[in-house]
């Protein structure tokens, strides 16, 4: 979970409800800090790869973008990957 740990038990569900929240509750901040992720890379590739707006994408940009996009989704996995080996390992 995140650094705001939240004391469910006030709320006055059982272990079982609690626990489904708390696990919602993280999966929701692992979304929402993938989708930060996903804005950030997207403006650093668009910063990168777009030197001047134009009416039309050159081959250049359409290229730089597309390299750029698949390295953020390769990279993307790769972590994912890691996370689970290691979520799985600590079950």
């Amino acid at each position: 979970m995140s650094n705001k740990q939240v004391d469910l038990s006030v709320l006055g569900l059982d272990d079982k409800s609690q626990k489904e929240l708390a696990t919602f509750i993280e999966n929701e901040e692992r979304r929402a800090a993938f989708q930060r992720s996903v804005h950030l890379y997207a403006d650093t590739c668009w910063d990168k790869c777009i030197t001047k707006v134009k009416a039309n994408l050159d081959k250049s940009d359409e290229t730089c973008l597309t390299n750029c996009v698949e390295r953020f989704l390769d990279t993307s996995l790769f972590v994912i990957q890691r996370f689970n080996e290691t979520a799985g390992s600590r079950s």
